[in-house]
């Protein structure tokens, strides 16, 4: 919540226009969300690409334009090359607010979790599009727990399963691909310099996990002109915990969505309380549309 409201506070400042994708425009701060900045007269935009807020910028130059830099490496490819092309041509009132977060630190916070009972693990099949099977396989063999890379349709994660049962009962713990359409061993390697070329690594606070070492993105020193955090002297914002939100537990398999004593009562995809309502992949949303039981 913490980072939401550091969006906000930027977002209301005089001569921001804050550029985000779609789906962040209902995710709750501790007391606000995007959407209500922006009824309240905040300019916030919705793109498509991070490209799309760099055009903004060039559109607007008595403007500071803000790209809110949200995801993972599936995304954070393209928030380098829009900072990488406002550096090259010289647009100057473009930044990035990077909230970006990186996967594989976040699966080992759970796999060495004696708390959280993993058998194995559905590794995410667009992330995995950038970085491969490597560090999956690390982890596969550091902790004993199968991983499986698996596809987004019916029949992908079906198979995905069998496949991790397959090991579970054989005794064994690999790192395999069944999204073998799409991702390759050794992921997309121009993503990959893009990302070490244009980002380095950080800690950054985790929803449920905590601060993790090394599980953020921010722009290196070549880039730092390009970091709003730094350009307008965002402060942090504390995380407040909400009364009853079980998010944390949900996120780590701890319970179940009908565990959470706000789930469907308080928290509905109308008025979410925490992400796993807010985004429709999230568990609490899957669990209210289908009805599951």
């Amino acid at each position: 919540q913490g980072d939401i409201d550091a969006v906000i506070d930027l977002a209301e400042r005089p001569g921001i226009i804050l550029v985000t994708f779609g789906d962040m425009m209902r995710v709750p701060g501790n007391k606000s969300s995007l959407q209500e900045a922006r009824s309240r007269g905040a300019d916030v935009r919705i793109a498509y690409s991070p490209l799309d807020a760099v055009e903004i910028a060039r559109q607007n130059p008595e403007k500071e334009v803000v790209f809110l830099g949200i995801g993972f490496e599936t995304t954070a490819p393209a928030v380098a090359i829009s900072a990488e092309k406002a550096q090259q041509e010289g647009v100057k009132n473009y930044s990035v607010l990077t909230l970006h977060k990186v996967v594989p630190p976040a699966l080992e916070v759970i796999f060495a979790d004696p708390d959280i009972k993993v058998n194995g693990l559905i590794c995410p099949g667009h992330v995995s599009i950038v970085i491969g099977l490597e560090r999956y396989t690390q982890l596969a063999q550091k902790y004993h727990q199968p991983c499986v890379v698996t596809g987004f349709e019916t029949l992908d994660i079906l198979e995905g399963i069998v496949m991790l049962l397959q090991q579970i009962r054989q005794g064994q713990a690999r790192a395999e691909i069944q999204y073998k359409r799409v991702v390759r061993p050794e992921g997309n390697l121009v993503a990959q310099e893009t990302l070490k070329k244009v980002f380095t690594t950080v800690g950054a606070r985790w929803r449920g996990l905590g601060f993790i070492e090394d599980s953020g993105l921010e722009f290196n020193q070549e880039y730092e002109e390009m970091d709003a955090r730094k350009k307008f002297a965002i402060p942090e914002y504390e995380d407040i915990p909400i009364k009853g939100c079980a998010c944390g537990d949900v996120l780590t398999g701890r319970i179940t969505p009908h565990e959470c004593r706000l789930f469907s009562r308080a928290c509905t995809p109308i008025n979410p309380i925490g992400p796993c309502m807010v985004s429709h992949e999230g568990a609490c949303a899957a669990y209210y549309r289908y009805k599951i039981s």
